[in-house]
């Protein structure tokens, strides 16, 4: 029957390929850019058939619905490529962040008022997360050279209370992990590492992820690599990824994972035992509870998502580093723009191309003309954080003048593996016109 199904599933793929339909119009195997009428979509997924056969065949033919035997496959194969000895998926990067920063404030015992160092510049979920367990995030302002946190700032900003910087490079780009590396180590505090935009970065042939405690990475369309939704938490503590599992679990103190949840005895050879001390009988250590979690779970459809994608990463971190050049120099003809480069011990895997106006007339004109020519822009994310009514009573925003910039002169387009040597022609046609408008 299973045999019936795969044919049936791979007949579907062909029709779809054989089809005018495009399922996503920025997959890999849609060549066909059209300037008159197509969007240079800033990213999306770099997918061939095989991610979708492999969903389907997951849902249709697979043993589970949620995680699973494809997602614990996925951690495996995801630890082995970014050199980390554990990692546990979860339903999104935002998700990785908030039970990282749970786990490792469990793991190391840090009180309500310990303090976490993050960029007032960036997205809400490196943030959120410190507030949400409690902890208090400690604001630094950026250099606006690379737009990265100012490390001098981090240094001055360090007090008996700081357990950890939480780095999160801007679109990729790495500052001197050397220097931050320094800092933390004189000062005894750790890095956290939000690289849901920095997968694959390096710093001197080193990942970034390589020189913190934890690590999370984030599975959306935009990213790297996408499983539709999901993140990864990472780490060489077996024990933070042990915690992190529970509160993604529900809380629940069993951290059998993939075929090892069909075994009666479990992983742990004792599943049905005495684990609670005030009930003096046997309990399924399915059902005991150590923490207070959340659902987080991915699908195992997902883990077979990523297991395909995560063979074409090299791929990808070499096509984003050879468009984010090419866009670049593209952009760079423009009298008043600055794009920011990657540093010389750096080895950038883009998220997006860093764009710098000199003032903000500049930029509203090169944004608006960029959209009215179906070429996709985005804002540096919040640009300075405080400002948004969400968090304007945690810290004065007017404390941070660089980060307030932001909003005035910067934004991004995209470098993403689907964008084609036909769209870099068009983004070129697009920016010749824009300079020569008047």
């Amino acid at each position: 029957m299973s045999l019936k199904v795969e044919n049936a599933i791979k007949n579907f793929i062909k029709d779809l390929e054989q089809s005018e339909t495009k399922i996503f119009p920025y997959m890999a195997n849609n060549k066909d850019f059209n300037k008159e009428k197509d969007t240079v979509y800033y990213s999306g997924p770099f997918w061939t058939n095989d991610e979708i056969e492999s969903a389907i065949k997951t849902f249709v033919l697979g043993r589970w619905l949620s995680s699973g035997e494809n997602v614990r496959k996925f951690e495996l194969k995801f630890s082995k490529m970014f050199k980390q000895k554990h990692s546990l998926m979860v339903n999104s990067g935002s998700s990785a962040n908030l039970v990282m920063i749970a786990a490792l404030k469990k793991y190391f015992g840090w009180s309500d008022d310990s303090e976490i160092i993050v960029s007032c510049v960036g997205f809400p979920t490196t943030l959120n997360p410190i507030i949400q367990n409690n902890l208090i995030p400690v604001f630094v302002d950026i250099d606006f050279e690379d737009l990265n946190w100012s490390l001098k700032e981090i240094e001055n900003k360090i007090t008996s209370k700081t357990v950890a910087v939480f780095s999160s490079p801007v679109l990729g780009n790495s500052y001197d992990m050397d220097e931050l590396s320094r800092i933390c180590k004189e000062k005894g505090i750790h890095i956290i590492a939000d690289n849901c935009d920095s997968l694959g970065s390096m710093w001197k042939g080193k990942y970034l992820t390589d020189y913190s405690v934890a690590s999370s990475c984030s599975f959306y369309p935009a990213h790297h690599i996408t499983t539709c939704e999901g993140g990864m938490i990472s780490s060489n503590n077996k024990e933070i990824i042990d915690i992190a599992r529970s509160f993604a679990w529900w809380g629940r103190d069993c951290y059998c994972v993939g075929s090892a949840n069909l075994l009666a005895c479990g992983t742990c050879n004792k599943r049905f035992d005495k684990w609670l001390e005030k009930y003096d009988g046997i309990v399924d250590h399915k059902y005991v509870f150590s923490n207070i979690g959340y659902n987080l779970k991915p699908l195992d459809l997902q883990g077979a998502i990523g297991n395909v994608q995560i063979e074409k990463f090299q791929l990808i971190h070499e096509l984003r580093r050879k468009n984010k050049k090419k866009i670049g120099t593209i952009f760079e003809s423009i009298k008043g723009v600055r794009v920011v480069k990657e540093r010389q011990a750096a080895e950038t895997s883009w998220f997006g191309v860093p764009i710098v106006c000199n003032n903000n007339k500049l930029k509203q004109e090169l944004v608006s003309f960029l959209e009215k020519n179906r070429i996709q822009t985005r804002n540096y994310f919040a640009g300075n954080i405080l400002m948004h009514p969400a968090y304007e009573k945690i810290d004065d925003f007017e404390k941070y003048p660089e980060a307030n910039k932001v909003l005035d002169r910067v934004f991004f387009v995209g470098c993403s593996p689907t964008i084609s040597e036909a769209m870099i022609e068009y983004i070129s046609e697009v920016v010749t016109k824009f300079k020569n408008r008047n």
